[in-house]
């Protein structure tokens, strides 16, 4: 069954708008955990406006499935991985100041980027994963780079899936993403998917795409879980990436 990582950013935002430790982020990752997730994810920005640098080195040694952080590969977020060492590490494109994850990497602009980093990481013993968009040109240059996965950026197609009920003749998009896994698969890299995947389009990409090894979820999850509490969310989702 592809595998479910649970991005705890927004519980971190949550604290700390009212400051304290309430969520308690350790215990909010450890109860994932129990409640079946696969793995805990987080992406800790310059700013640290949700997760911040310490809360990723006080998690390690909690989490007892898979640790994967994400960022974007600046000399602090380097000098943070290589200090923690989690199982994965993701890398994604984003500028300082950018709200969330938009695009993924142009992999022959950044090729000999992108090479150093992934070659220093997994000098270290990390699994390397790139975020990547729906195209079937970039990537050969994951491959060239060093990646052992790609994670498919899948906000084009969360919002194509959205309007596809609606108007479902203009539901094309999702050829991109398919053609893409099949490459990467081909290629010998693992696929991996994220960003605004939710209880509604989830199951359809996981039944198309059948080599995705593993989704990273946060947000849709943590609004889920508002109304269906975060036991039952995690096994909602969970139920949804079942063969």
């Amino acid at each position: 069954m592809t595998k479910l990582s649970v991005n705890i950013n927004k519980f971190a935002t949550l604290r700390n708008a009212r400051g304290g430790n309430l969520p308690d982020i350790l215990k909010v990752a450890k109860d994932c955990e129990i409640f079946g997730a696969d793995g805990i994810t987080v992406h800790p920005r310059p700013d640290e406006r949700h997760i911040r640098y310490q809360d990723v080195r006080e998690l390690k040694p909690l989490v007892t499935t898979e640790f994967n952080i994400e960022g974007y590969p600046s000399t602090d977020f380097m000098d943070l991985v290589l200090e923690v060492k989690p199982e994965q590490c993701t890398l994604v494109p984003d500028p300082p100041g950018v709200i969330t994850s938009n695009t993924g990497w142009d992999t022959v602009q950044y090729q000999s980027f992108l090479t150093d980093v992934i070659s220093t990481l997994k000098a270290a013993g990390i699994r390397v994963s790139i975020f990547l968009n729906a195209d079937v040109s970039k990537v050969e240059g994951a491959k060239a780079a060093g990646a052992d996965r790609i994670e498919l950026y899948t906000g084009p197609y969360a919002e194509e899936y959205a309007n596809a009920r609606t108007q479902p003749q203009n539901f094309r998009l999702f050829n991109d993403y398919k053609n893409t896994a099949f490459a990467a698969s081909d290629m010998g890299l693992e696929i991996n998917a994220g960003h605004d995947l939710n209880l509604e389009n989830l199951r359809f990409f996981k039944l198309h795409i059948p080599q995705l090894k593993e989704v990273s979820i946060g947000h849709a999850l943590v609004c889920d879980a508002l109304y269906f509490g975060l036991e039952n969310t995690i096994q909602l989702y969970k139920r949804q990436l079942q063969d």
